[in-house]
């Protein structure tokens, strides 16, 4: 049987490689998408801190 964390720490995202932005303006480059996905990932970093107040 797995024991699974019900709430787990949330996981940050993966920074773009040097090489994944093709600096040609994008309407959707990969640093506007990890930015969003960075700010969630902290949103979701300090709600999880407020539950586990031992974990900081």
């Amino acid at each position: 049987m797995i024991d699974r964390d019900p709430d787990p720490r949330p996981v940050p995202p993966e920074r773009p490689l040097p090489g994944d932005c093709c600096d040609s303006g994008c309407e959707c480059c990969v640093q506007d998408t990890y930015a969003e996905a960075l700010a969630d990932y902290q949103a979701r970093l300090a709600r999880w801190l407020e539950r586990h107040r031992d974990a900081a």
